[in-house]
């Protein structure tokens, strides 16, 4: 049963990163990398490696407020168009 769910969150997985990819809306891509961040945590705790999975929240959580701060930055100066 184990086995299955771990082939799905990879499948999971994929077709997030497609979706982020695919993302012309910046603040949803960020979303949508943020699920992806989730998904490969839980896969790592699968796995059995909590302690990489611990660092994978940190440097996902401050790599998503980067982003967010950057979009917010960048929209802010008039450097992209709507």
């Amino acid at each position: 049963m184990l086995g299955i769910i771990h082939e799905l969150l990879l499948v999971l997985m994929v077709i997030t990163a497609l979706a982020v990819i695919e993302e012309r809306d910046l603040v949803a891509a960020v979303v949508k990398y943020a699920l992806l961040s989730l998904i490969f945590v839980l896969v790592l705790f699968q796995l059995k490696a909590p302690d990489v999975a611990l660092s994978a929240i940190v440097v996902g959580a401050v790599i998503i407020g980067i982003f967010l701060f950057t979009i917010e930055e960048v929209e802010k100066s008039g450097g992209t168009k709507k």
